[in-house]
């Protein structure tokens, strides 16, 4: 045997097959725990890393694989597979689920963000209040004279001059400037402007 390879083995007399240690562990041993972390630890995490390709989210997922692995110690058959290779399985699987999940939610917010939002709070405040005065205003127009309120709509809602409003009633310019002016006065009064 190459002197290399020599060195690398441990001396001494073997140590427990991993599983035989989970066997222990699933009989509760802390200590047959603590020699099948320092076996399967990194290739665990080997795994994981190639899955989820984030080394912190490959630290939690390996510390989960590990945790699963202590409480689940009493479901390994030996009569299916070895040891590591369960563990390497529960890794894969753990790993397939953080991509899996990490995948659905960055699609559930890119399908919320492409949701377009109702209007704003100040749209919708402002749009009531235009309504309510322009109840108002209708119901202010409604106690003026009907030459009033036929001069008032004309010049302001229908963007009409004096003299065009004059000629559309067929009254003198005068008459239309004092209608209009009375008119604008009781509205004012009316919807409460000025005071």
């Amino acid at each position: 045997m190459d002197e290399s390879v020599r060195a690398m083995r441990p001396s001494g007399p073997p140590g427990p097959s991993p599983e035989d240690l989970l066997t222990q562990v699933a009989r509760g041993s802390e200590a047959a725990f603590e020699q099948l972390y320092a076996v399967v630890a990194t290739p665990v995490f080997g795994v994981v890393r190639r899955v989820v390709r984030d080394v912190a989210q490959s630290e939690e997922v390996t510390q989960e694989v590990l945790v699963e692995l202590w409480r689940t110690a009493t479901r390994f058959d030996p009569a299916q597979g070895g040891a590591v290779n369960w563990a390497l399985t529960l890794a894969h699987r753990r790993a397939v689920d953080r991509v899996r999940s990490a995948q659905a939610r960055a699609d559930r917010e890119k399908r919320a963000g492409s949701v377009s939002p109702g209007p704003d709070f100040d749209q919708v405040s402002e749009a009531v209040a235009a309504r309510l005065e322009r109840e108002q205003v209708r119901r202010c127009l409604s106690n003026l004279t009907e030459l009033q309120r036929e001069s008032v709509v004309l010049a302001y809602y229908g963007g009409h001059t004096y003299p065009e409003v004059a000629e559309l009633l067929d009254s003198p310019l005068g008459t239309i400037k004092t209608r209009l002016r009375d008119g604008l006065i009781r509205l004012r009064d009316c919807l409460g402007v000025g005071r």
